[in-house]
């Protein structure tokens, strides 16, 4: 920091804003706030600096302690990348606080119980853009359960399905759209898994080259169970015997996985990191090699959150074209 930025901030009042850059060869430029609260700089620094230093923050800001965010005890593992961009870039930091990602193990335990207020609890108040179809997943029960409190939550959610027109998204909000005016889905109704067939659809097509959905039961099967050869003759099911019970579905493989990597990619705001994404993507061994690198970047929950909708979307979009909704 040089010497007339240090004497501005001590002159700074509490909450003003400054900038100040590190001569360090990179042209670190960092925006700063005055802290509201004085601190004790031998608690928080372990020294008494003889300037203005940084002491809190997102990101990797020169540390005499090699710490790379604010609690760093060299063991925990990082903190998730934020979603977004940081405030900062947005003119908006410090005022705007970002808002904390959805918590998708306390989600799905809400609707699994189906209880309303718990799933309503999980939601409220979190970043939920890239779980819609697993938040959808609970809405018809909310609704049912808490109309009043669910309803402002359906229309949102109905919203952000509509502008961000990802895979199945149109789907899953008109569904949401009958279920809150209550009126039938556009469609037979199957109470299909679609975790379960999302996986089937595009999975490896050297194990399998597709499956069977049960139309009564909404159960998934890999088109093993036709063969006697390989389940045995009494566990073998002849779907010639019921046509109408079956619909066949030829697997697709890992080309949707890709264009998922390829999407998240793009969304990443920081260039450098945007590029080094796809250049993992290139070539053989992309999903190796984008998967170790998300690992690296703190960016796997993100990634995995992500991916997982979109095949969600893409297998509710598969039984729309069929006819079916899910119920």
């Amino acid at each position: 920091m040089d010497i007339e930025t240090a004497k501005v901030a001590r002159l700074l009042k509490p909450g003003a804003e400054f900038a100040f850059t590190f001569d360090l060869g990179d042209d670190w430029t960092h925006r700063c706030v005055i802290g509201d609260e004085k601190v004790d700089p031998q608690t928080v620094l372990g020294i008494t600096p003889g300037k203005p230093l940084p002491y809190w923050g997102w990101g990797a800001i020169p540390d005499q302690y090699g710490r790379r965010w604010a609690d760093d005890d060299g063991q925990s593992r990082a903190p998730r990348r934020p979603s977004g961009p940081h405030p900062m870039l947005l003119h908006t930091w410090p005022a705007q606080d970002q808002v904390p990602p959805l918590e998708v193990a306390e989600l799905r335990a809400a609707i699994a119980t189906a209880d309303a207020d718990r799933f309503l609890a999980a939601v409220r108040g979190r970043d939920i853009d890239d779980v819609l179809h697993q938040v959808g997943a609970g809405l018809p029960m909310a609704l049912q359960q808490r109309r009043g409190q669910a309803e402002a939550v359906t229309v949102s959610i109905i919203n952000r399905l509509t502008w961000r027109a990802g895979p199945g998204d149109e789907v899953l909000a008109q569904d949401l759209l009958a279920h809150l005016r209550g009126e039938p889905l556009a469609g037979r109704v199957v109470p299909v898994d679609l975790e379960m067939l999302g996986t089937e659809l595009e999975g490896d097509l050297t194990m399998s080259a597709g499956g069977y959905l049960n139309l009564r039961t909404g159960e998934v099967l890999d088109d093993s169970i036709t063969d006697p050869a390989m389940v045995g003759q009494d566990a073998a099911v002849d779907v010639e015997e019921e046509p109408d019970r079956w619909l066949r579905f030829d697997r697709t493989g890992s080309r949707e996985g890709w264009r998922d990597m390829a999407a998240f990619a793009q969304r990443q705001h920081d260039p450098a990191l945007r590029e080094r994404l796809e250049r993992t993507i290139e070539c053989k061994g992309a999903f190796g090699r984008f998967r170790d690198l998300v690992h690296q970047e703190s960016l796997a929950e993100q990634w995995y959150t992500y991916s997982a909708d979109r095949q969600l979307g893409r297998a509710r979009e598969f039984l729309a074209d069929q006819g079916i909704r899910v119920g």
